[in-house]
């Protein structure tokens, strides 16, 4: 089993989540989030000052997805939200060692 952290634009969200069930994804977590890449935030004028914000607002999607579903799931994603520009955001995979469902007490694979 495979964990993604997929951190996105705010106005992404949507897209990202509906790909996820069109492929077959039963549950995910999301909350809201504020970070810099490469980019280091973008400058404003508020009233007559510059100011740079470093910190913007992304979302970050978390999700566990069995290991042969690993890259279909990689792909709809990135074409889903990928649009050339900076910012568009990054994914992270990380190994799970073992899931437990609560409810029945299945364990791996089977508690997706």
């Amino acid at each position: 089993m495979k964990k993604l952290a997929i951190i996105i634009k705010p106005g992404m969200f949507e897209k990202v989540k509906n790909v996820l069930t069109e492929a077959g994804i039963h549950g995910l977590n999301y909350r809201e989030i504020r970070g810099f890449g490469r980019q280091r935030g973008h400058k404003e004028v508020y009233r007559g000052t510059i100011m740079q914000v470093d910190c913007l607002p992304k979302i970050q999607v978390d999700v566990v997805v069995h290991d042969e579903a690993l890259e279909k799931i990689l792909d709809l994603v990135v074409t889903a939200v990928r649009t050339g520009q900076v910012g568009d955001g990054k994914i992270f995979v990380t190994d799970i060692q073992d899931a437990v469902r609560i409810r029945t007490g299945e364990r791996g694979d089977a508690a997706l």
